[in-house]
Order: structure tokens, then sequence, then C-alpha cells
């Protein structure tokens, strides 16, 4: 159960010292005073990466079985693993501000929560699996090494260990990706076919140009971020455009290039439309992947009430060895 918050005022003394903390650089603890807007931005933004990745099983999971080869389909298995293990990892960080997993679930599965809208767009093809591996994990890199620095440190360590195997994820897809563009023309045309459907959603992934991102200059004073979302956008093309060159893809922007002063790849407009379609719940699979979600959470209720009765038998039998 969520604890509940006073809406009287914060000390100012408490406000002075913890912004003093956070200037210091110094990592905040779950136990350490903190202001309730600091709080709820925290909940609000943990709670929407663990959902993310969540969500994020579906798309692949489909191709587990389809998957080309043994191998193939070993590498796709441990990945969608790490996946429900990164979930887990940021749902206990978002329990530590007093918000409880079933009632942020509760929130994803009622449709009010929100998760990266990269994850309701279908995988149309096996070159759909290596892009995404190439694509959405090498932009979850990008974020996440920088939210390894972000001054809530249950966050930041997650983050530790999440971009380890996320770098796993990411050598697996781009894997897959030059394969299939030195394979036969079909191959190429198919992989080209995915670069093609999924560049620009992924530079959604980063969010809402900084002009129109309600939450970025706050989070950024408190260090939560590092970076804005156009900064990591940045880095994020400037990475890839190399990548895409070196096995000989195309990234669908005729507006793509290089300012040799400021040595990033500039690119063209994003859909903004698009993007504010997809987020309200209008997307190709939004429909679809909360239905799926909502399925695997009813079926698996028996699982939760063994769990529930087994813990509830070890407290009995703990009581009664005590008395």
């Amino acid at each position: 159960m969520t604890q509940t918050r006073t809406a009287t005022p914060e000390d100012p003394a408490k406000v002075a010292a913890f912004e003093a903390r956070i200037a210091a650089v110094e990592s905040i603890e779950p136990n350490d005073w903190m202001p309730e807007k600091y709080r709820r931005q925290l909940v609000r933004m943990m709670s929407q990466h663990a959902h993310s990745e969540i969500v994020g099983m579906l798309p692949e999971g489909n191709w587990i079985t389809r998957a080309p080869s043994l191998r193939r389909k070993i590498s796709l298995i441990a990945k969608v693993q790490d996946e429900a293990g990164h979930g887990l990892y940021i749902y206990c960080g978002a329990e530590t501000l007093g918000v409880d997993r079933a009632e942020l679930i509760g929130q994803l599965l009622d449709g009010t929560a929100k998760y990266s809208s990269i994850f309701n767009y279908p995988t149309l093809s096996w070159a759909d699996i290596g892009v995404i591996g190439w694509f959405v994990d090498g932009a979850a890199i990008v974020n996440q090494t920088i939210l390894a620095k972000a001054s809530y440190g249950p966050y930041a360590r997650a983050m530790i260990r999440v971009c380890k195997e996320e770098n796993f994820h990411k050598r697996q897809g781009y894997e897959i990706v030059a394969t299939l563009a030195n394979g036969t023309p079909a191959q190429k045309a198919m992989v080209q076919d995915a670069v093609d459907r999924w560049w620009w959603p992924s530079l959604m992934m980063f969010g809402p140009s900084d002009t129109d991102s309600p939450n970025t200059a706050e989070l950024i004073r408190w260090k939560v971020k590092r970076k804005t979302n156009d900064e990591l956008r940045q880095r994020f093309v400037n990475l890839t455009v190399p990548q895409a060159m070196a096995v000989n893809l195309t990234l669908p922007d005729p507006d793509m290039t290089f300012n040799a002063e400021t040595e990033n790849w500039e690119f063209g407009a994003i859909d903004w439309d698009e993007f504010n379609q997809v987020i309200r719940g209008n997307g190709p699979c939004n429909r679809e992947r909360l239905e799926a979600r909502r399925k695997a959470h009813d079926e698996g209720a028996w699982v939760r009430e063994a769990a529930n009765a087994y813990a509830a038998k070890q407290r009995a039998s703990q009581a009664s060895e005590a008395a």
C-alpha cells in the first residue's frame, strides 16, 4: 500500500539541506529526507521504466519459436528473461520510495500508466528482432548509462547491472543485422525494411524535444538525469550512423548530414504527432500489448496465490517455533 503523504508545506531548512546534497553530488538513499515532488518524479520515471521492460518482452517473445536456429532461440530466450529481470530490479527500486509494486502494475493494466512508445510497434519479420537489439537496446544504453549516475541511489545501482546486460542485447541484435545485411538480396531487403520502420520510432524513445518536455528541467536540476532528451538523442544518432555505414544499410532520412563544426550528424524533423498518438494509446499495437499483459496477469493469479499461501504458512511455522 502506498504510504500516506501529507500536504503540509515542507521545512525550508530540509529543502535547503537536500538541495545542498544534490549540488554536492551526494547519493540520496531511501531513508533520507527528500521533497515530495522529487519522490513523485522518481516514482513516475521508475514505474514507466519498469513497465517498459515488462511490455518490451512482448514484441520479441512471439519470435522465440520462429527464430531461425537453436542458437538464436537460446539467445532470444535469454534476452527476454533479462528484460523481466530488469523490470523486477526497477519495481523493487520504486518500492523503496514507499509505493507498492501491485499498485504500479495495476496502473499499467488499467491503462493509466505510460511506458516507452517504441513497444507499440509490430515485429513483422526476423530482421525486426535484430534491429530492435541494435536500435532500441542501443538507445536504452545511451539513456541508462547516464541514469547509472542518477542522484537516487537505488535507481543508479540498478542501472549498472541493467546496462551490462543491455550491451549484450545490442551486440546480439547488431550481429543479426550484420548477418542479414551480408546475406542474400532478399535478406538484405528484409533488414533494410526493418531499419526503415524502426528508425524514427527509436528516435522518439528519448521523449519529446527539450522545448516540449515538462519534466526534463526539474530532473536535470535534481541530477536524476544528467543529459537532456535532445542531447541523448543526438548521441544515439552519432553512434548509430557509422554502425549503419559499416554494414551498408541506409537510415531513412534524406536530411541526414554531417556537421563538421559540431561533429554531429544532423537529422530531419521527427513526426511528433505520431509520437503523441502512440503515447495516448493509438499506436499500432497499444491495445494488443495491454491485452497480452492483462491476460498474463490473470493467468498468473494462481502463482501469486500459492506464493502468498506459502509465505503465510512459513510465518505461522516461525511463530509457532518462537512460542
